[in-house]
This record gives structure tokens, C-alpha cells and sequence, in this order.
């Protein structure tokens, strides 16, 4: 059984780039099918895409890696050579690697954090409703969550890490002298919006808005911030009034355009504004980086901010890589063991036949009055000839050499000394 891997990420591929293999939760589903379809031989699959990475993970008789690195590029709308100067791929061991390395925040942006387990919990889940996830894929991402788990308990790794939302808000700290004066907009209201709305409220801004593209949603989450919720059709011609803007949207366009944000800063009188487009595609037109007054940062801008602590890590990361050496070997003797089943099954298989027709054989003779002494000793007898006859044919054949390879399997599987 072979495992493999492929995928861009935050450190291997542009902003722009992964934007273009972004993919929603409900459209995994619907991915995988075409990806399964488009393979000679329909391997096990599931795909984690998240802001930061687009990951494929396979399994099947044998690696099918270029058909799918052909494929991937095909979807995003790029040649195979670019997608293949950008992305990693990855085989067997070095596949579960890093599979574990992810789950475990080892490969995040931010060392540690713990949103990327839940995104690739998500992700199994909806691979598994698809019909997509098979036996090897279900054990490795099950022994991934394992690892993570005894990670996040057995180290320190995420104790001197800074999240993006705790990074938004010390950004925005570096502009405006006093957070209680400003008034802040959120864009959307997933996950890290709410993570992002959390760190905020905690500085008792101004003002405190969700825009979202359902109410409902907005609603619920702005209660719990004594904040306000408006329909992403009213944002246009009420950007002017927020001092920062915080987007992360599922969309596939930018929500809010370069004509937008030059109308809001007229109507600022050119005051500044913060902006952060945590979203991949971006929600906010890449033009807006450029206007005077606007501080625009992205997930990639981020980067340099999350990236503190770094002496203090050291020690929970190479107890964190001892701890994902383990899970990889453990892995990948398993599956070694796995291409050992259909013999295990053939050899099952076998005596059960041998013994059920020992068995026939007795009950006819005990329904004959035959001693039941006589018909055990018949059936014992029956079920040992049976399973030393190739044995034995073995070491009666003519070649020498096969007698000796013979004699020696014969010793090794029946007549060595339990312990």
C-alpha cells in the first residue's frame, strides 16, 4: 500500500497562488470525486484547505503522484511545472510525517497553535461522508490526532506562540495610541473572526461591528460582543465609519474594492485605517495596499509577527519531533503489516475449510454409533495430515535446494520452542 502527498503552503507558494486551490468545506466532497475519477486506479483521498495550505493525501495499490499534481494544477487554472515549483510532494514515511508535523501545529505559521487540528478533523469528516476515506487514510489521520494530542499535552510547544488574531490586535495596537477609541469591523463570522472579534473586545473598543452575508449568523455572533450586525450589501457606504477592518470571508472574489476604500477615505477626511485580509482568495483587492492612509496586511504579512519567542521553542520542538518519530514508525509498521492481510485471510480461510469438512466427516460417523473416542481420534488425525501435507511434500521433493529452503521454514514456523 502506498501513501502520498502533495500541497502548497504558506512557506512554499504566493498569497495569489494558493488562492487559486482555496477550497470550502462543502466543496470537498464534490473535489475529491473528481480527483478519485480523473486516477487510472480510485485510491483513498482526502484534501485540507485552510488559509495557509491546500494538502492532498492519497492511498492506494501504488503511487499515482504526477497524475495527481496533474490534476490539481488542472483545477487551479495553472500549468503542472508552475504548481510543481511551488508544492511538495511527499511519499510513504515522509507523507505521515508530515501529515502529524501539520496536525500538531508543527508546520503552522503560528508553531503550535491548535486551529489547524479542528480544519483537518473537518476535513476527515467530510472525506469519510464522500465515500473517499478508506482503512490506511483513516489510520493515519486517527494516529495524527493521537500524536497532536500528546503533543499538545506533553510539551510546551504552543505556551510562547501568538495567534493571528493576537497579532491583528498588537498591529492594530502599533497604530492607534488607544484601542478604546476605535471602532472596529469585522467581515464575515467564521472561526477566526471570532477569534479575532474575542482579542478585540478584550481592548473595549469604541465600536464593534459583524457584517456578514446571513444575518443570523452575524447576529448571534455580535451579541456576544455588545456589538452591531449590517448586511455585506450596506458595506460600501458605511466602511467610512470603522477605523479597522478585519475580513475573512469563504468567498472566491474580493468583497471590498479599491473604489470602496478610496470613497471611505474621502469621507474620513483621510484619517487612517487599519486593514487585515485574512482570507484565502483575498476578500480585500490587492490596490488597496498602495492608498495613502490605509495599512493593509495579509495572512503572509502576519508572518513576522507570530514568528516571536523562537529561543523558548526550541526545547518543545525537538521533544514535539521525538514524540512524531515515534507515531511514524508506528505507522508505517502497520501498514507493512497490512500487505500481509490477504495471506492471513487465504490461510484463515483454508482451515476453516479443512476443519469444517473434519467436522462433516465426524458427525457422519458418530451418527453411525462410532465410538466417540475413535471418531476424535479420526478427526485430530485428519486435521494434522491435512495441515503438514505440503510441508511434508516439500521435504520429499527432488531438488535439493528447495528441500533445504524447505527444511529450513519447516523448522522455523513448526518446530520452534515457544517462550
Amino acid at each position: 500500500m502506498a501513501v502520498w502527498a502533495l500541497g502548497i503552503n504558506h512557506t512554499t507558494a504566493p498569497l495569489d497562488l494558493r488562492g487559486r486551490f482555496a477550497f470550502a468545506l462543502d466543496q470537498v466532497g464534490p473535489t475529491l470525486s473528481g480527483l478519485r475519477q480523473s486516477l487510472a486506479r480510485q485510491p483513498e483521498a482526502a484534501l485540507i484547505s485552510t488559509c495557509n495550505r491546500t494538502e492532498i493525501y492519497c492511498a492506494g495499490d501504488a503511487s499515482q503522484l504526477e497524475p495527481t499534481l496533474d490534476w490539481l494544477a488542472h483545477s487551479g487554472g495553472v500549468s503542472t511545472s508552475l504548481l510543481r515549483s511551488h508544492a511538495y510532494t511527499l511519499e510513504d514515511s515522509m507523507a505521515a510525517r508530515h501529515a502529524f508535523r501539520v496536525a500538531s501545529g508543527l508546520d503552522s505559521m503560528v508553531l503550535g497553535e491548535p486551529q489547524i487540528l479542528g480544519q483537518i478533523k473537518d476535513a476527515v469528516r467530510a472525506a469519510d461522508a464522500a465515500g473517499a476515506l478508506g482503512t490506511t487514510l483513516s489510520q493515519l489521520f486517527q494516529r495524527s490526532f493521537a500524536v497532536a494530542k500528546e503533543v499538545r499535552t506533553s510539551t510546551e510547544i504552543g505556551a510562547h506562540s501568538i495567534s493571528m488574531a493576537a497579532a491583528t490586535v498588537r498591529l492594530a495596537g502599533q497604530l492607534f495610541e488607544d484601542l478604546g477609541q476605535v471602532k472596529v469591523l469585522f467581515v464575515g463570522a467564521g472561526e477566526m473572526i471570532e477569534l479575532c472579534a474575542t482579542h478585540f473586545a478584550a481592548k473595549n473598543p469604541k465600536g464593534l461591528a459583524i457584517a456578514n452575508r446571513t444575518l443570523e449568523r452575524g447576529e448571534k455572533l455580535a451579541s456576544r460582543f455588545g456589538g452591531e450586525v449590517m448586511r455585506l450589501a450596506d458595506l460600501p457606504e458605511r466602511l467610512h465609519e470603522f477605523d479597522a477592518v478585519i475580513s475573512c470571508t469563504a468567498s472566491t472574489l474580493p468583497i471590498i474594492g479599491l473604489g470602496a476604500v478610496e470613497r471611505a477615505l474621502k469621507r474620513r477626511k483621510h484619517r487612517p485605517m487599519f486593514m487585515v485580509d485574512l482570507a484565502v482568495p483575498r476578500d480585500i483587492e490587492p490596490e488597496v495596499k498602495a492608498l495613502e492612509d490605509i495599512y493593509l496586511y495579509t495572512v503572509d504579512d502576519l508572518a513576522g509577527v507570530v514568528q516571536t519567542a523562537q529561543a523558548n521553542r526550541q526545547a518543545a520542538v525537538a521533544q514535539a519531533e521525538a514524540i512524531v518519530d515515534a507515531g511514524v514508525q508506528s505507522f508505517m509498521h502497520w501498514v507493512d503489516q497490512r500487505s500481509t492481510v490477504p495471506l492471513i485471510q487465504q490461510l484463515n480461510g483454508q482451515a476453516d475449510e479443512w476443519r469444517a469438512a473434519e467436522m462433516a466427516r465426524a458427525r457422519k460417523l458418530l451418527a453411525k454409533g462410532e465410538d466417540v473416542e475413535a471418531v476424535m481420534e479420526s478427526l485430530s488425525r485428519g486435521l494434522t495430515q491435512k495441515m503438514l501435507h505440503g510441508a511434508l511434500a516439500e521435504l520429499r521433493a527432488a531438488d535439493s535446494e528447495a528441500r533445504e529452503r524447505a527444511s529450513h521454514a519447516i523448522t522455523h514456523f513448526f518446530l520452534r520452542k515457544e517462550r
